[in-house]
């Protein structure tokens, strides 16, 4: 199992604990936002060089 279907399965488990306590929708907010907020840190340097490695690994 590659790594980013590792961090999915936990993103959705964490996300599924959480709707008990919070809430479906902020548990969404979570599960969606976090990954968004830690890409739009990411310098334009390191952006291009996520992207440029995610398209050659969906080239393979």
């Amino acid at each position: 199992m590659s790594n980013g279907a590792k961090v999915a399965i936990g993103g959705v488990v964490v996300a599924v604990v959480l709707i008990p306590f919070i809430g479906f929708w902020w548990s969404l907010l979570i599960l969606l936002g976090v990954p968004a907020a830690g890409y739009l840190m990411l310098d334009p340097s390191q952006r291009r060089r996520l992207r440029r490695v995610g398209r050659k690994e969906i080239g393979r």
